[in-house]
């Protein structure tokens, strides 16, 4: 899968893909990337990427010509047809299923604004999907471009050390993750759950699935559907309840 990001500051990018479990992906080759700068695509020598808004207004827009060329030059790498993506607030939210979706595509172009964003026109023309990583606004689209590199990558084959952790990740299935322990058994006066010392299997993941139902119910009641809850699941999330 590749990834290119339309963005004024390539350098952004080494935090993410230099790094942790995208940067072995880049290193392994599972994943290609890269970051082409507008400005290379100016025709002006002060190689100008932005320009006063019409009808007024503070700050300044993106001009069309050089992210245009800037993303046909990043579409032109392959033979295959890319998704451009455009990191706005307006845009779609990302959630874990949109970001298992994309994970499909072939090729995504990660247009990234600055300014006060860039030429509707533009949008109109070559952007596919818009997509927003939260009701807040930020300098720039770089930073919510790394999230969506890394969640997306997270679903490709072999990216990950274990086959069963994407599965495993909190979403997979609308609920959050349970709560996890390592050594040392006992910090501090706190233990480690005694399921988790039982070598009971069936018992651990019974209990599992109690966390995590009693978490999402906790923390994000909005993600929990209690009527399409299964009857087993109905009496962990029920026993959950009363002990807290």
């Amino acid at each position: 899968m590749r990834f290119s990001a339309i963005s004024l500051f390539p350098e952004m990018f080494e935090a993410v893909t230099n790094y942790g479990v995208i940067g072995r992906a880049v290193k392994e080759g599972r994943i290609l990337f890269d970051c082409i700068n507008p400005r290379e695509f100016t025709v002006d020598r002060h190689r100008t990427v932005d320009d006063r808004p019409y009808g007024g207004g503070p700050g300044m827009l993106m001009k069309i010509e050089p992210l245009k060329r800037a993303i046909e030059s990043a579409i032109d790498k392959d033979n295959i047809k890319a998704k451009v993506i455009y990191l706005s607030p307006q845009g779609e939210k990302f959630t874990h299923t949109l970001a298992k979706k994309l994970s499909h595509e072939k090729h995504l172009v990660l247009l990234c604004g600055r300014y006060e964003g860039v030429d509707q026109r533009l949008i109109d023309e070559v952007v596919d999907i818009e997509i927003s990583v939260g009701d807040f606004v930020l300098s720039g689209g770089e930073l919510p471009s790394m999230l969506v590199i890394d969640a997306v990558t997270r679903f490709l084959p072999e990216v990950l050390g274990h086959s069963e952790s994407a599965e495993a990740d909190s979403f997979e299935d609308g609920l959050l993750d349970h709560p996890h322990y390592t050594r040392p058994e006992v910090y501090e006066g706190k233990g480690v759950p005694k399921v988790l010392l039982s070598g009971d299997h069936k018992a651990i993941e019974q209990w599992r699935l109690q966390q995590r139902l009693g978490r999402t119910w906790q923390k994000r009641p909005d993600l929990l559907d209690e009527d399409k809850l299964s009857e087993n699941e109905r009496q962990l999330l029920e026993s959950f309840k009363q002990d807290h």
